[in-house]
């Protein structure tokens, strides 16, 4: 196959961009507004490309989702029981994580880097999944993170190493339209989670540096994808703040570059002697400094800068947190078991409010099942045409 040109490859930029909102001028690009739908739009191609290259997995499991999953009208609030199953290789919450991953948020599933611990927030009374937790290596050098918490450069990779970043993190529907994602948020900082953390790394070396370091969690960071959150903002638990909001993001990453842009881009710096190595230990940020690199090849400034700034969130799992970083102190750890966040839940958050939430009871499986098939087979449809002229 011939390599793509210059003028090409720039003209594949513009269209992208273009598709998912952007305006492009010889400064660079930016969006065309700032609204919510606008926002979603731009993650829409990112989805798209990872549902069609998922097409057979996504629907040959429908059935087996579906017998997961439970009607709105057989729901019964006062009967939840959450339990917060860890997934393994090879297991039936495995293939539920990666299905729901993929199909359900309009965030598209960006590859996990470095450490990762992956949860089902399952429902022991009706057998079906409230949520999910994914948890992975947060990026190392982040600015409203660090400038937060203290956390100076020399010191970063020390405490960074004992924090998780939530790329994953909500409640599945029919439990979604009862506030269901503020219990899986919260039910992120039980003694469980935490104990998993330390009992999986204890003892490990980190890849980067090959040192031990205390296998502790101290604190899980995550966004709003769109700005703030309203299932972060004032979410506590007997008076104590379970998540604070302590800024923005600079709006900077690699979603809106597809992953077939993306290859085309290292062929085209690697045809230009550049350094194009990736995999583990160059991570997120390598990515976005070889789209910066390419972009402006290209004559397009910013390359990584998509324009959507995100609500950061800190989830502490010490009381003393800050202390702990800054004046080295033994962590003071919060003590949250799964029963008294799932009462509290309920008569904080639903119960008061359930007149006002009936439509739960309006979620049906199977008119779940035959949008998500529609919608699949919309996406890959252009996919699937391909396949047929090629044959």
């Amino acid at each position: 196959m011939p390599q793509i040109s210059k003028k090409q490859l720039r003209e594949k930029v513009v269209t992208v961009l273009k598709k998912q909102g952007y305006k492009v001028n010889d400064n660079g690009f930016s969006l065309k507004d700032n609204t919510r739908e606008t926002k979603r739009d731009v993650h829409s191609l990112a989805k798209k490309e990872r549902i069609t290259k998922s097409e057979k997995f996504i629907l040959n499991n429908i059935d087996f989702i579906s017998a997961n999953m439970v009607n709105g009208s057989d729901l019964d609030i006062r009967k939840i029981e959450p339990q917060i199953i860890e997934v393994k290789e090879g297991s039936k919450y495995e293939k539920l994580f990666r299905w729901w991953n993929l199909v359900w948020w309009s965030l598209p599933y960006e590859h996990a880097y470095g450490r990762q611990m992956r949860f089902v927030v399952w429902d022991k009374y009706h057998k079906a999944p409230i949520g999910l937790i994914g948890l992975q290596s947060p990026i190392l050098s982040w600015s409203v993170r660090d400038n937060h918490l203290g956390i100076n450069k020399k010191d970063r990779d020390y405490w960074v190493n004992q924090s998780m970043s939530a790329q994953r993190l909500g409640a599945l529907p029919p439990y979604n339209y009862i506030l269901g994602g503020k219990l899986v948020a919260s039910l992120m900082t039980t003694d469980i989670v935490r104990k998993k953390f330390e009992k999986k790394y204890s003892g490990k070396n980190t890849l980067l540096k090959n040192r031990k370091l205390p296998s502790k969690l101290l604190f899980i960071t995550t966004t709003g994808a769109y700005g703030k959150s309203s299932v972060y903002n004032r979410l506590k638990y007997n008076g104590n703040v379970i998540s604070k909001f302590i800024g923005y993001t600079k709006g900077s990453g690699s979603f809106h570059i597809p992953n077939t842009l993306f290859e085309d881009f290292v062929k085209y710096l690697e045809k230009k002697d550049y350094n194009i190595k990736r995999g583990y230990g160059n991570g997120p940020s390598r990515k976005m400094r070889l789209i910066n690199q390419a972009m402006d090849c290209l004559g397009i400034a910013n390359g990584s800068s998509h324009g959507i700034q995100r609500a950061v969130y800190l989830f502490p799992m010490a009381k003393n947190l800050e202390d702990v970083i800054q004046k080295n102190k033994k962590p003071i750890w919060i003590n949250r078991t799964i029963d008294e966040i799932t009462r509290y839940w309920r008569d904080r958050w639903i119960m008061p409010r359930l007149s006002q939430r009936e439509n739960y009871k309006d979620f049906s499986i199977d008119h779940f099942v035959s949008e998500t098939k529609l919608e699949v087979e919309s996406f890959c449809k252009g996919k699937n045409k391909m396949k047929t002229k090629k044959k």
